[in-house]
């Protein structure tokens, strides 16, 4: 039923049992009025905040029993059947009972121009019928004399002192501190700062649930948290133990204007500093300037301006009609000290639903009427627009005018959009000051069909969004670990520190980091200014484990120990070094990543044993590189070469160093090639480096030499290589020199495996070399009919993986050149000619896409075919023929190597010869390859390139005059100097040629050549 209206006192009778007890914060004040109450066979007290009223119920009820006291609050009904005792919110306080003792606390917010009117209203009407407490500031004692003539006042002193500490950072603020804002916003702001500083923060605001603020403030009071964030709702009586209160804020929004904060609002909300004896302080932080001494001493003295006048707003109202009630709610008061207050939200929604006409039309008689301005008492805790509101309360009025209750679907359809707890803390927020308006409606006892039960339900949502919300503003708020440690910390107590197989450091069973290998990695939501206190804590466990890990370490397997791609030395899955370049790129220095934990003896034994692990890991990969640059066995030239092999990591161009190789002796060779070096025609490469693990590692030493380990090329490079891959496209952004380092030459448009172009030229060589002995023997797949030149076939391409332009722009630029020639040929069977375009595509410009080898050759297939391509294990097959082909066919059979120069180039005799019984022909243009002039050659004296002698492999048909002897090319790899050639001045001093008449080593690739060369004159003979 509707709440009846209070009648004005006589001003002659206000002060009829009424006392007023006034006085600065903690004074004991409510818990004075409480003790009243007790005493007293019944009592209702008013509270200005339902967290207030909460926690006064609380404490109540342990003193009386829950069946004897009654809890009212605007959105909050628990009423046992024969209460003695009331705690309400001033709003709510039921004007209807009789009871012995009333109080009402915090009078002085009876001149707050939102909420004053209606403290007003209670302390000028509502009375007890023995005795009447009136709790507040001394502030308001002028006025409540003067308006209540002959009121007795009692004033309490504090019992604390309160002391202003001046500025400090958030960071620097004591323990059991407050810090005070004016908005959600910068709450949760501070209270984040303080969580990554000093392990977290409660946090209160007056919007919060009264189950999610006693769970918050239940965090400050354990001890869990040693800081408070707020908004001035703290000012309004809430008891904590707070020492220390600090203003983040000095200016806030009162509803109408943003303005400064009034000296007693600050005196109010400073007072919450210090506890019963125990004396407090206050101070400023964040942006906010130091106080004025004169607003300083007002605080510590407690000493502020009177209130001059009360807000004042009608209450006994006309209902007999809309215009009634609008003229009764602008009635001013005639009595001096009151004012009309400001129009309050349920007036301005009253306005706003007046305007809708069939509103207007339906709120027509007294009940109509009283049940319109009851609908505009609903709070819009959702803080929407006016106009919005008004929308809600219009359907909730004419749901009631029309069917004398709210419907209960659409009821469950309302509460239906804050029965969920996912979201974040505003969302969260949100949704239960949505269901606050519910629980607000579903407490009026007649506008529900039965409201006991939607009361529970709303009560029940309300419960497990407060849950939640707690939750959110926990977990972002509260780092559990940190306040649990920092609380034995100020204890001082012993704290208990293990570290577990997976090396997780536990303090006080709380994680706060991790030891990875001999360093300590503390957890990130552990810093802050407290991070040196938990590492001296963790160290207890640190010191001890990192001596026993350190002597592990010394006595571990080398399969215990790996090498990173970031050039990191794991230690069983645990970065314990790294490696930095150092003098030679073949001796990296070692540094430990090691914290100052390990000193001493332990930390030698550890670098000695992985300073060992290095040298053996390298000795076993490059095994190879280290014979040679020992050069045990070599001599003269030949420890030269090494050098430079090694200084090359592995391979070299055969042009760079032409003039030594071509005086190596036998002996010289042969001691070479025992180190695992290989003479090619163009490369001098060590074919055990080119496997993955090797050709991996040498490029990671090279670029720690070079001084990034990020260059482009440096990941992808080794495990092209060790996929098999014969050649790859060239990327323009990785450097020529990490090419060569993995063993890759560039060759054009593509880069290729230098043991792989070894092939190519054992493909090319017999080819070249070949001359007819009989004008009746055809000439092999891809020799031509006079010899000197060669066409490509498709084991060349498929052992390069390309084909086209790629493969035609790999041959020039290893010397060869190009020309077309047309022939006559049987017309083909359209079988095979439909057969030749997918035999293309299959080795053509599909395998040059990706350049991977095609796989193994048919039986039978051509000398160096892809039968002997590397394979994706790494294992290089050595070829058939010599790798030394470059220099030394040329001198065993000169006859094999000359180019056919001097033969017409028009002349058709490259075409097969035409049988006399030969039926229709076609002319067709073939491209002969011949060998020519390399892309870098030596130049002459005058600039121009130097020329060539037929000796050398390549076409000679300019002048022969002239060439200094000095500047002859190694000729793409076919020729060598000849005999009676002096050495340069750059070679002075060096080991003289083999002589001529030397016998020849029967292991040498002279002896297969010239094995070769007698087959091949046998089987011209039969």
């Amino acid at each position: 039923m509707p709440r009846p209206q209070t009648l004005p006192l006589p001003k002659a009778a206000r002060s009829r049992t009424v006392t007023a007890v006034l006085g600065p914060t903690n004074t004991g004040k409510t818990h004075l009025a409480i003790e009243r109450m007790l005493a007293q066979p019944s009592g209702l007290i008013g509270l200005p905040l339902r967290l207030l009223a909460r926690e006064v119920y609380g404490r109540i009820v342990e003193r009386a029993g829950a069946d004897s006291v009654a809890l009212v609050t605007g959105e909050e009904k628990i009423v046992p059947d024969k209460p003695r005792f009331w705690v309400s919110t001033v709003e709510a306080m039921p004007l209807d009972l009789d009871t012995e003792f009333v109080a009402i606390d915090e009078v002085q917010l009876a001149g707050n121009l939102d909420r004053g009117h209606v403290f007003t209203d209670r302390i000028l009407n509502l009375r007890g019928r023995s005795e009447t407490l009136l709790l507040g500031a001394s502030t308001a004692r002028p006025i409540l004399e003067k308006l209540l003539p002959g009121i007795n006042v009692i004033t309490r002193p504090r019992m604390s002192v309160l002391t202003y500490a001046g500025s400090k950072k958030v960071s620097r603020l004591p323990p059991r501190s407050a810090i005070v804002a004016f908005s959600s916003e910068e709450v949760y702001g501070i209270a984040e700062l303080i969580r990554r500083q000093r392990g977290g923060a409660a946090v209160v605001l007056g919007s919060l649930s009264p189950r999610t603020r006693n769970a918050q403030v239940d965090l400050f009071q354990n001890g869990d948290v040693e800081h408070l964030v707020a908004t001035d709702a703290i000012g309004m009586g809430l008891n904590l133990d707070v020492d220390h209160i600090a203003f983040a804020g000095n200016r806030k929004y009162d509803g109408y204007q943003y303005r400064q904060l009034t000296a007693a609002e600050m005196g109010q909300i400073a007072g919450r500093a210090g506890r019963h004896m125990r004396d407090g302080t206050f101070g400023v932080t964040g942006r906010v300037d130091p106080l004025d001494d004169d607003l300083v001493d007002q605080i510590e003295s407690h000493r502020f301006d009177a209130l001059k006048v009360l807000q004042w707003r009608n209450s006994a109202l006309d209902f007999s009609s809309a215009n009634s009630l609008r003229r009764t709610l602008d009635m001013i008061p005639n009595e001096d000290g009151l004012a009309r207050a400001p129009t309050g939200d349920d007036a301005m929604a009253l306005e706003n639903l007046l305007r809708d006409p069939a509103v207007s039309g339906a709120a027509k008689g007294e009940k109509a009427v009283k049940l319109l301005w009851d609908v505009c008492q609903v709070p819009d805790y959702r803080k929407i627009a006016p106009a919005n509101h008004a929308d809600l309360l219009n359907t909730i009025y004419m749901h009631l005018i029309e069917d004398g209750r709210i419907a209960d679907d659409w009821f469950v359809r309302q509460l239906a959009f804050a029965d969920r707890t996912d979201g974040d803390i505003d969302t969260l927020a949100n949704r239960i000051s949505h269901i606050r308006t519910w629980t607000f409606v579903a407490n009026r006892p007649d506008w529900l069909a039965d409201p006991a039960h939607w009361q529970g339900v709303t009560r029940d949502i309300e419960d497990k969004l407060s849950d939640a919300l707690h939750d959110r503003l926990t977990k972002r708020f509260v780092d559990r670990r940190t306040s649990v440690l920092m609380r034995r910390l100020r204890e001082n107590a012993m704290l208990e520190a293990e570290i577990t197989a997976s090396g997780d450091v536990l303090v006080e069973g709380q994680h706060i980091g991790n030891l990875l290998g001999f360093r300590f990695a503390p957890d990130a939501q552990a810093e802050g200014t407290d991070t040196k206190a938990l590492r001296a804590a963790a160290q207890k466990a640190l010191a001890t484990e990192i001596e026993s890990r350190a002597d592990k370490l010394s006595r571990s397997e080398n399969s215990d120990f790996i090498l990173t791609s970031e050039a990191s030395i794991r230690w069983r899955g645990e970065a314990v070094a790294k490696l930095v370049a150092g003098d030679d790129v073949l001796s990296p220095s070692v540094i430990l990543l090691a914290d100052e934990q390990l000193t001493g003896p332990a930390r030698d034994k550890v670098q000695d044993r992985v300073d060992l692990w290095v040298k053996a890991h390298l000795e076993t990969l490059l095994k190879p590189l280290f014979d040679l640059k020992t050069a045990e066995g070599l001599e003269g030239l030949a420890r030269g070469v090494a050098f430079q092999i090694v200084e090359g990591l592995g391979n070299l161009e055969r042009q760079a160093i032409s003039d030594d190789i071509r005086q190596l002796d036998q002996d010289m060779r042969a001691s070479l090639r025992k180190l695992g070096v290989r003479f090619g025609a163009y490369t001098i490469f060590v074919p055990a480096l080119l496997k993955p693990a090797p050709s991996q590692l040498i490029s990671q030493l090279w670029a720690l030499k070079n001084g990034n380990l990020d260059i482009p090329g440096l990941a992808e490079l080794p495990q092209l290589s060790a996929s098999g891959r014969t050649s790859i496209p060239v990327n323009p952004e990785i450097l020529p020199a990490l090419y060569k380092t993995v063993g890759f030459r560039v060759c054009g448009p593509r880069a290729v495996r230098v043991d792989i172009l070894e092939r190519l030229a054992d493909l090319i060589r017999p080819l070249i070399a070949w001359k007819p002995l009989d004008a009746d023997v055809a000439p092999p797949e891809g020799a031509t009919a006079k010899g000197g030149g060669f066409t490509v076939t498709v084991a060349m391409t498929s052992l390069l993986g390309c084909a086209g332009e790629d493969f035609s722009a790999v041959l020039k630029s290893l010397g060869y050149r190009v020309e077309t020639q047309e022939i006559q040929r049987p017309v083909r069977p359209a079988a095979e000619a439909a057969a030749e375009p997918a035999l293309t595509a299959a080795v053509g410009d599909d395998t040059a896409q990706d350049g991977a080898s095609t796989g193994a050759p048919e039986a039978g297939e051509s000398l160096g075919s892809t039968a002997d391509v590397e394979t994706p294990s790494g294992e290089t097959a050595e070829p058939v023929v010599s790798e030394d082909v470059a220099a030394e066919t040329a001198a065993a059979t000169p006859e094999a190597a000359e180019p056919a120069a001097e033969a017409v180039e028009n002349d058709a005799a490259s075409a097969p010869a035409e049988p006399a019984d030969a039926g229709e022909m076609e002319t067709v243009t073939i491209e002969i390859w011949r060998p020519g002039r390399p892309d870098r050659r030596p130049r002459g004296q005058d600039g121009r390139r130097g020329d060539h002698r037929k000796t050398g492999g390549h076409n000679n048909r300019g002048d022969k005059r002239g060439a200094p002897a000095g500047n002859k090319p190694g000729k793409g790899g076919f020729g060598k100097p000849r005999g009676d050639r002096k050495p340069s001045d750059a070679n002075r001093g060096r080991a003289k040629p083999a002589p001529r008449d030397k016998p020849i080593d029967p292991d040498s690739p002279f002896a297969a050549l010239l094995a070769l060369k007698a087959d091949m004159d046998n089987k011209g003979k039969k």
